[in-house]
């Protein structure tokens, strides 16, 4: 039996289209520094990868977005 992978998707808000204020910017980029698999939209960002590692990084998510000025974050966790 394998790893099991989990999927977290969170958007990080006040939101304001075409500058994503460093609330976004620092957090995604301890997203693709994890080494886990990252997919950014228009709207939020996915992160992919063995669940263990995912649930530790959404906690490194929460408190950078939180340190650079979120408001919000609506955040999605999936047992893949």
């Amino acid at each position: 039996m394998g790893s099991e992978k989990a999927k977290a998707e969170f958007t990080i808000e006040p939101f304001i289209e075409g500058d994503p204020g460093p609330h976004v910017e620092e957090t995604i980029t301890v997203a693709k520094q994890s080494g886990l698999d990252v997919e950014i939209g228009p709207f939020g960002t996915t992160v992919i990868g063995e669940q263990e590692r995912v649930f530790e990084l959404v906690s490194e998510l929460v408190k950078t977005a939180m340190d650079n000025g979120a408001s919000r974050i609506s955040l999605q966790v999936t047992s893949i």
